[in-house]
């Protein structure tokens, strides 16, 4: 995914040595961490100043901004000093991760021992003491290899908690009527960092409309055609309206971010939207979150946020669906059961409208929205509702998550990592059949225990690690995840 909507880490890397401690064996350990992290996945930033007091700890956090990091990996090469080393993520604008040198052989244990493992204890403490957040690994102690590794899982975390801090998400028009998932108390929002700017859909409307003949329409429309194919446009008298709809979209995001880099739309889609516009937004907004810009339906801020957490952790275009419906007996039966360990109740079918980008459709075209169609055009000939991008999702791991906020502005999370089969869901809209391990219990007790809404963010691989680091970063302290057979959720029934 190529996108200018996400950030670009650059990481840096600042040695830590406790002046009772031989310095070059800090640096040492440094630069090989360098040398191994450089061969395996690319650059990153070595700060030649190695910290031993607060002026050093300055000094190197000068010299970090002034390369341009944005991110930075404190290493302790030996025991460190505990104040100046924590200092520099006080000092830094930026995530942080702290990780500790291994020792590396028993046949130097005097002047080559660091004894960087006790060191972490005591810089932990000092991050608490200070109430400093920084990133640490689950076991953060280790080799130069194993350390390059550790940096390299902690690029996708700094590059999310990057996004946050410059994200602004804009919505259009109250939520539908009786959505009540889609509620969204917004001073969560502002605890995360991040910025909101609401509208209403006349403010739409109107852009909408000022757009009408806008002289870059022809080439978006030919972008859409190409993208789409011949077979994937029924429609091409419609390509016109909704190549009007997306310059409006991206130009409203470019003049409206304000102090804010980074943008996502949560925007309301029915049932005035049809009418007043001529079409469904869907292919649209697919299109949009294929490059990293989500447009979350139905005015879902914290679905629209979810999404953008799945585009910075993955780099790669995400969706948002309803955990919409059971499988068939008889579907299961047929395509599924023989081929799986899966049981019926780990299995359920995504859907939205047609949100999904066409990248992660096995194969989809431009079609109309029936159940809107029924609505609003008595089920005949339709006009104003097509427009959905339709098609059964590609097969594959997925990772199905949400952060929300409660009603009373408690924001908690779930993460849950599967797949989706390869078998014809012979249904509409953009849907696939997924699979979850002990999905039953986990529908149960986290979705519907905890009252989350129907809504969730499918992010395509498993990324399960990587957004807990994130969630546990944010001080989300209920992140939910499916518990395996055997380990009982705290209201499971042990009998049943």
């Amino acid at each position: 995914m190529n996108s200018i909507n996400i950030p670009e880490v650059k990481c840096g890397i600042i040695s830590v040595s406790r002046d009772c401690f031989v310095i070059s064996l800090s640096e040492n350990r440094r630069s090989a961490i360098k040398e191994a992290y450089t061969k395996k996945y690319g650059e990153i930033y070595e700060v030649q100043k190695t910290v031993e007091n607060e002026n050093d700890m300055l000094a190197a956090v000068k010299e970090a901004n002034e390369a341009n990091c944005n991110a930075l990996v404190v290493f302790l090469g030996n025991f460190g000093p505990e104040t100046p080393e924590t200092l520099i993520a006080q000092n830094f604008d930026g995530p942080v991760m702290y990780v500790a040198a291994a020792e590396e052989t028993g046949k130097n244990l005097i002047n080559g021992r660091g004894d960087a493992y006790c060191g972490m204890l005591n810089c932990s403490y000092n991050l608490g003491l200070r109430k400093i957040k920084a990133f640490i690994p689950e076991y953060p102690v280790g080799t130069a290899d194993d350390l390059a590794t550790m940096i390299a899982e902690f690029q996708p975390i700094a590059r999310t908690l990057i996004g946050l801090s410059g994200l602004k998400i804009i919505t259009f028009g109250p939520r539908p009527q009786d959505f009540f998932a889609c509620n969204a108390p917004i001073k969560p929002l502002y605890d995360l960092g991040i910025e909101i700017e609401e509208n209403s859909e006349l403010d739409l409307l109107i852009s909408y409309r000022e757009h009408k003949d806008d002289p870059r329409i022809a080439d978006i429309i030919k972008d859409m055609a190409a993208e789409l194919g011949k077979e994937g446009n029924p429609y091409p008298d419609l390509l016109e309206r909704m190549a009007q709809y997306e310059l409006t979209l991206l130009d409203w995001a470019e003049n409206h971010k304000g102090a804010r880099q980074y943008v996502a739309f949560a925007n309301k889609c029915w049932p005035a939207f049809p009418s007043q516009f001529g079409f469904e937004p869907c292919y649209v907004n697919s299109r949009l979150v294929s490059r990293g810009i989500p447009v979350a339906c139905e005015v879902d801020i914290y679905g629209a946020l979810s999404e953008y957490i799945g585009t910075c952790v993955s780099g790669d275009a995400v969706t948002l669906l309803d955990i919409n419906n059971s499988v068939p007996k008889d579907l299961f039966a047929e395509s599924i059961e023989k081929t799986t360990d899966y049981k019926l109740e780990d299995t359920f079918m995504g859907f939205h409208c047609g949100n999904t980008p066409l990248c992660k459709l096995r194969k989809g075209g431009i079609k109309y929205q029936l159940i809107q169609n029924r609505l609003l055009e008595n089920g005949e000939t339709p006009d104003i509702t097509r427009g959905t991008l339709e098609g059964d999702i590609a097969d594959g791991e997925i990772t199905f998550f949400r952060l929300q906020s409660t009603a009373g502005g408690q924001l908690r999370s779930y993460i849950a990592q599967g797949e989706i089969f390869p078998v014809a869901t012979n249904s509409f809209g953009g849907i696939g059949i997924f699979a979850i391990p002990e999905m039953g219990r986990f529908y149960r007790h986290v979705l519907i225990q905890k009252q989350y809404p129907h809504h969730g963010a499918v992010a395509f691989g498993h990324y399960g690690k990587t957004l807990y680091a994130i969630f546990q970063y944010l001080g989300i302290e209920d992140i939910a995840f499916n518990q395996p057979k055997g380990m009982l959720y705290p209201t499971e029934n042990p009998f049943a």
